[in-house]
């Protein structure tokens, strides 16, 4: 691999007009910019999602209350911070959250875990967010009389995939400054979509079958699980942040992060909740998109249709982005911008299996659920690394690849890292609870689904207990904050 430090001037960040051709390169002292405020918007924008009135939707036909599935959502938010903590890492470091975690599983183990992990949590939420789009657009056009129900959605996929890689191909510079403007955008359409829904919302809504006891502890932990899956998929949180200065403070980093993406799940998901209660079986039956849909007024469907494709697009747009450094980080002879054409057709591919295969409700909990399996150790065990090391990189150190260097380990191999996430995965599959797989602690207890909490806590403690030196590290003064790394 060449030098990281980028020396050509023709090599700094692209201007609006063109596409970023870095990759995982470090960012230079002298091409830092920014504030951490920045990084508000650019998580809200793809965070004003239909997927929230999805998930917000499923809460209460688990059969919860009103107010139970509010405590659901706030709870679910609160992993939102483990995201913040680990964008921490980027400036620190100068480079991509999938370079900077080879100090969690060393050169060859990284290499394992991004090409598994990173990829398979790249397609999934690829998938998901086109798949939004795509059956809110064939419904929108079915109103229109194109009702052809394997080219209609076919066509709004590839549509939107397309357009979706373009913004990955031009990079951080035009996610910086459009995505504020679309954030803004995005709010006006689902605020007045939202005030459209309040009036069929039942306010004293009351479950046809209140659930008490375990049957009640299960649903509500399934609905974490759901929620919890979202903001710990993000460990490309770094990639976001890299650009900005190693003298920008911390908590600021934490709280625009955590904010940006909590604030706007936390709202529109309460809303979802609220709609699901204003219809009924029978309209839900024909899928949560045509139910939302029949509320509005006709002037309003395709302004909130255009909303779900925009933020397919900036979701999607940032998962590209960040997923086409990966085949870089694990040694893969290939250029940003082709990587993220690749990564764009795998997640098209099941995007299109999705269409034909499921509804976008089942879709959605099914596939979340799935993830926590991978995301909830991943994150967390690269959240406690950086918290370990004091929030301290050496961007050098992370691409000395000989043997020998600081992350070579044995052989390349980090075991604690490894050992850690696998632990923690296998942990979290006993205690997994959908409709694909019941884990025998689930069984066991009434079908509660504990696979968030309990696979984080393995993950952290095995990875802690076998990181002695970490540990050391953590009960030194920590370096004042916004201090260089």
């Amino acid at each position: 691999m060449s030098h990281p430090h980028i020396t050509d001037p023709a090599s700094y960040p692209e201007p609006l007009a063109h596409p970023e051709t870095r990759g995982i390169e470090l960012i230079e002292a002298s091409e830092r910019h920014g504030r951490a405020r920045d990084l508000f918007p650019v998580w809200a924008a793809p965070n004003v999602s239909v997927l929230n009135f999805t998930v917000g939707a499923s809460l209460i036909l688990l059969g919860m209350e009103l107010w139970q599935a509010l405590v659901v959502i706030i709870a679910g938010s609160l992993p939102w911070i483990l995201t913040g903590i680990v964008a921490t890492s980027g400036p620190a470091a100068g480079t991509s959250g999938s370079v900077i975690t080879r100090a969690i599983y060393g050169i060859r183990g990284n290499r394992v875990v991004v090409a598994f992990f990173g990829w398979f949590i790249s397609a999934v939420f690829l998938a998901l967010n086109w798949l939004a789009s795509s059956f809110m657009g064939a419904e929108l056009l079915a109103q229109l009389g194109f009702t052809d129900p394997v080219l209609v959605p076919l066509f709004v996929t590839i549509l939107v995939a397309a357009i979706t890689v373009l913004v990955a191909v031009f990079g951080h510079s035009l996610i910086l400054r459009s995505y504020p403007v679309v954030a803004s955008v995005l709010l006006a359409i689902f605020l007045l979509v939202t005030a459209f829904i309040l009036p069929h919302v039942q306010w004293g809504y009351t479950a046809p079958s209140p659930l008490e006891g375990l049957p009640l502890w299960a649903a509500m932990t399934i609905g974490f699980a759901i929620l919890a899956s979202s903001p710990l998929s993000y460990s490309n949180s770094p990639d976001l942040a890299r650009y900005l200065p190693t003298s920008t403070k911390r908590s600021h980093i934490i709280a625009a992060t955590a904010l940006g993406g909590a604030l706007p799940g936390i709202l529109f998901t309460s809303v979802g909740a609220l709609l699901a209660t204003g219809i009924d079986a029978a309209a839900m039956d024909l899928g949560i998109e045509s139910a939302l849909l029949a509320l509005l007024p006709a002037w309003l469907g395709p302004i909130f249709v255009v909303g779900v494709i925009i933020n397919t697009i900036s979701l999607n747009g940032m998962t590209t982005y960040t997923a086409s450094m990966a085949f870089q980080s694990i040694g893969v002879p290939i250029r940003r911008i082709p990587s993220a054409v690749v990564v764009g057709a795998i997640g098209t591919a099941l995007t299109i299996y999705l269409v034909m295969s499921t509804s976008l409700l089942e879709a959605v909990n099914l596939m979340l659920q799935l993830l926590v399996l991978i995301s909830g150790p991943t994150m967390t065990i690269f959240a406690t690394d950086v918290i370990l090391r004091r929030y301290r990189y050496s961007g050098e150190d992370l691409f000395n690849e000989k043997p020998g260097s600081p992350f070579w380990y044995s052989g390349g191999w980090h075991i604690p890292g490894l050992l850690a996430v696998i632990l923690g995965a296998v942990v979290a599959s006993l205690f997994l609870s959908n409709a694909a797989w019941t884990g025998p602690i689930a069984a066991a207890t009434g079908s509660m689904d504990l696979s968030v909490p309990v696979s984080m806590i393995v993950t952290a403690g095995v990875y802690i207990a076998l990181n002695p030196a970490l540990r050391r590290g953590f009960n030194k003064t920590p370096v004042a904050e916004g201090a260089p790394a």
